[in-house]
């Protein structure tokens, strides 16, 4: 039997990015999936605070050089890499000049949210699955963890449905304790329709509040983790609601098993 596939898209992954549980997750939990014999491939944005040169990123070049259009405009898609030797695993990192050259991931200096993060989140998420195409590799199962990787389910569901490569694919998402303060751009749900995206498949979001695009994420999702000290109850009553699998209660220190049993829940389901 061939071995189940898993696509890990994370916000944050060590020792990329400073440490916190999301970072953890994101680099532990990809190595146990793998470790318990599934194959696994990963991604994260390339904010312009990692260090190029001390975690040995490089350009994966017959992967770059795509356009995408974000709001009328072209933005090139870059693909780096870079392995962590200890866990056998390469780390695939999105970039753009546009987007992801600032020395911080979402704020500036003095805590101001960046006013394009909605535009960055919609590249990040489309230039994963335009890359996950790129290399020919159909996931059984994608992991998304933070708001940023938020409309990694809405796109796997409406943007990406007719793919063969994603025709299977299961999604879950897992809530993290990155919340923001305030709205996206108020444009985001607009920057969002395509040819397979309406309005109608946007309920929420033209208030682009933390809270609203998670409820986005959770409509789309096969599975939802809540990996969240202080989740609001409107978002587990919205989540228990839906009817789908939950997974809550683990431990930090001792989480992979009850991930990997809930992947294969989901994909069981």
């Amino acid at each position: 039997m061939a071995k189940k596939r898993v696509l890990f898209i994370s916000s944050e992954i060590e020792p990329y990015l400073s440490e916190s549980e999301m970072a953890n997750i994101g680099r532990y939990l990809p190595q146990g999936i793998q470790e318990k014999g599934k194959e696994i491939r990963t991604f994260m944005p390339r904010f312009g605070c990692i260090n190029e040169r001390r975690n040995q990123l490089h350009e994966v070049i017959r992967l770059s050089g795509m356009n995408l259009i974000i709001n009328d405009t072209d933005h090139p898609l870059i693909i780096k890499v870079a392995s962590i030797q200890a866990a056998r695993m390469q780390i695939y990192f999105i970039d753009n000049e546009d987007y992801f050259q600032r020395k911080h991931m979402v704020a500036d200096d003095d805590g101001r949210f960046f006013e394009d993060n909605d535009e960055r989140a919609i590249f990040f998420a489309r230039g994963v699955f335009e890359t996950v195409k790129k290399l020919r590799w159909s996931p059984d199962l994608i992991y998304c963890q933070g708001w940023f990787t938020s409309l990694v389910p809405l796109m796997l569901k409406k943007e990406y449905a007719d793919d063969l490569i994603f025709a299977h694919s299961k999604v879950v998402y897992a809530t993290s304790n990155d919340e923001f303060e305030g709205n996206l751009d108020r444009d985001f749900h607009r920057k969002l329709l395509s040819e397979n995206i309406m309005p109608e498949d946007l309920p929420h979001v033209e208030e682009p509040t933390h809270a609203n695009i998670t409820k986005l994420a959770f409509n789309y999702s096969d599975g939802i983790i809540f990996n969240t000290q202080n989740l609001s109850p409107d978002l587990r009553e919205y989540a228990v609601k839906s009817g789908k699998p939950v997974l809550e209660g683990f431990s930090q220190e001792n989480y992979i098993d009850p991930f990997s049993d809930f992947f294969d829940l989901v994909l069981q389901s």
